[in-house]
């Protein structure tokens, strides 16, 4: 194993009594154990994740600890897959239980090349099972030779993002994923869990790649005694801004997240719950399967991910105040968190549907690279201006108070305190605010864009407008279905009416042609109804009359009786009559009161005589009665 650079294979299998061990090595020279020398007692439980079992296939990420000089990490993935027994070829005495669980493992130092190695991974694994005999492993020597072929001449300094595209991450995290990567900064302890083992590794290896370089610098991430990089690293002495590996390097990038004290393990089994709890591991960025690991949240972790319901739990006070997105932070995670939405494609989540450059994975990586190189200066400037406070003329003018507020104040204080900024104060100038302006790219107060963009987004996250929109056709549906259901009532209303219409002029045109033909059959049938119509008539007249005669009788005897004494000037006591006439018309609220006999008299004066009101009573009455006919019988109507 003297060229640790060439990947190697290995094969892990799941023993119903042993459990989990290393089965046999590929691409290693004859009687060699890495295993033994490295002391990979962990190696089975890494590949072999837990819930592996209960999917067709499943990818593991892992780190391991290269025993050389000086240590270094090496990384490892496997691909799980399982087989029916009964389907072997050359089934062996020890396979006893239903089910034969394999894991083809490669180790390689560069993880980057993980995305092209997983590829083959899947394909050669699915083979090897569909062989159906174990013993044969030509096809995996095959593929370890392929490896050292393929990656063992690719330039170092070429960046190769492996995980999810960060198209994914800020749309499932949204605003959180700065959140995330200011946490990040801050070297807490992380625990990722999802029961997915890929999709839980993929986004931790996301997030470090936000961190520029960072991916080719993680040497040191496998154990929390290394410090090599912190220990070698030198302070630059030029700078070329034409070049972008020469300006990163000149601003401190890549901040040293892994170092001493600190641990990355995309998985991690609950056997490496040790290391965790050691005293000299301070901080980590660790993934689990395992639901035991939730119950222990608390003495295990800062802050939890939980990627099964998009959740994150920040269990310290401190950390949570320092993670507090400003204005500025969340004006520009909103802007890229809209730049995906507005480009996002279901079919091809890592592409704009546009294909073009806003919402890209260039464009997402080189906005984190301009925040992070932002930050770096605006720290730098924070110190120089609390240096210089007595002499206004070294500072910027152009640079109004203290630039780092933006990316705010608890934030920075909290990050003063790791070791990735002691090792950043320590190997970069303190005038970088000279190449890089010590500005948030979104700095500002809150404006009106900023509260519609945010408006937006939680309308976009509540699915507002998708449930308004299913709210919108139900009630077009219900209001359509209601439009036609009075529209065919009032049709049918219509038609019905119709039909009494020509029902009713058949019987007039019928009537009228038997009258025609007989007019005295015609003359019998409407003797009794105008009989009938006259009988009414001649009663209503005899009511009429008599009320109205009662009525002048009465009238008249009054009028006698409300004449005035000529000779005497002084009112007479009204009769009781006449006092009960009185307070009947002054109850009356719509005519005044009336206090005398006299004006009463002349009220009295001004009502219809007798004879004209019987006359209007008799002729109202029979136009009554003859509009009554006429509208139960259209042709007695005609006859009247």
């Amino acid at each position: 194993m003297a060229d640790t650079y060439h990947p190697i294979v290995a094969v892990v299998d799941f023993h119903h009594q042993r459990g989990p061990e290393v089965e046999r090595w590929v691409g290693v020279d004859q009687g060699y154990d890495p295993a033994i020398d490295n002391d990979w007692q962990l190696l089975p439980f890494l590949a072999l994740s837990d819930g592996a079992h209960a999917a067709t296939e499943d990818f593991s990420y892992f780190t391991l600890v290269l025993k050389s000089t000086p240590e270094r990490s090496l990384f490892g993935i496997s691909c799980t897959r399982q087989l029916d027994s009964r389907e072997l070829l050359h089934r062996p005495a020890d396979v006893t239980r239903s089910t034969v669980q394999k894991a083809v493992v490669v180790i390689t130092e560069n993880p980057q090349t993980f995305a092209a190695i997983r590829e083959k991974l899947s394909v050669v694994t699915r083979a090897w099972f569909a062989q159906k005999d174990f013993g044969d492993i030509e096809i995996l020597e095959r593929f370890q030779e392929s490896l050292n072929k393929g990656f063992g001449s690719q330039e170092d300094d070429k960046d190769l993002y492996f995980g999810l595209s960060m198209r994914e991450l800020i749309h499932q995290f949204k605003w959180q994923t700065l959140v995330l990567f200011k946490c990040l900064l801050l070297q807490p302890k992380m625990l990722f869990f999802g029961s997915n083992c890929e999709k839980m590794c993929l986004v931790q290896f996301s997030l470090i790649s936000l961190i520029p370089t960072l991916m080719r610098h993680l040497r040191d991430c496998a154990d929390p005694r290394m410090d090599y990089y912190a220990t070698h690293v030198e302070k630059p002495t030029s700078l070329r801004t034409s070049e972008r590996a020469s300006l990163l390097a000149y601003m401190g990038v890549p901040l040293q997240i892994f170092g001493k004290g600190s641990l990355f393990g995309p998985y991690t089994p609950l056997q490496q719950l040790d290391t965790l709890a050691d005293q000299d591991t301070k901080s980590y960025v660790v993934g689990s399967t395992n639901q035991l690991l939730l119950q222990q949240k608390d003495r295990y972790a800062d802050i939890l991910v939980n990627l099964d319901d998009n959740t994150i739990n920040i269990f310290s006070p401190s950390l949570r105040n320092a993670l507090a997105l400003s204005t500025a932070d969340r004006r520009w995670i909103d802007f890229l968190t809209q730049s995906v939405n507005d480009t996002w494609d279901e079919k091809n989540p890592s592409r704009p549907k546009d294909m073009g450059y806003a919402g890209s994975e260039e464009f997402i990586r080189l906005q984190f690279e301009e925040y992070l190189l932002s930050l770096l200066s605006a720290s730098k400037y924070s110190r120089f201006v609390s240096n210089h406070k007595g002499d206004p003329k070294a500072l910027l003018s152009e640079v109004e108070g203290d630039p780092s507020v933006e990316f705010g104040s608890e934030f920075m204080n909290q990050w003063a305190l790791t070791e990735n900024f002691a090792l950043f104060e320590r190997t970069t100038d303190s005038h970088l605010f000279d190449v890089v302006e010590p500005r948030h790219p979104c700095a500002g107060g809150l404006t009106i864009e900023d509260v519609q963009r945010r408006l937006a987004a939680q309308v976009s996250e509540l699915h507002l407008d998708e449930r308004w929109r299913g709210s919108k056709e139900a009630m077009g549906k219900h209001i359509s279905t209601g439009r036609e259901r009075v529209a065919g009532a009032i049709n049918t209303l219509w038609a019905d009416i119709e039909v009494m219409r020509e029902a009713q002029r058949k019987r007039a045109e019928e009537s009228k042609a038997a009258a025609a033909n007989n007019p005295r059959t015609s003359e019998e049938k409407l003797a009794p109804r105008v009989a009938q119509a006259q009988a009414s008539v001649q009663a209503a007249s005899s009511r009429a009359g008599a009320y109205l005669s009662s009525w002048g009788a009465w009238a008249s005897e009054k009028r006698k009786n409300w004449q005035k004494p000529e000779t005497n000037n002084a009112p007479t006591a009204p009769t009781p009559l006449t006092l009960a006439s009185t307070e009947m018309w002054a109850a009356d609220e719509s005519r005044p009161a009336v206090t005398s006999v006299s004006e009463l008299s002349k009220e009295r004066a001004i009502q219809p005589k007798e004879e004209d009101a019987e006359e209007d009573v008799q002729k109202t009455h029979q136009e009554d009665v003859a509009n009554h006919i006429a509208a139960e019988d259209p042709w007695a109507q005609e006859k009247i």
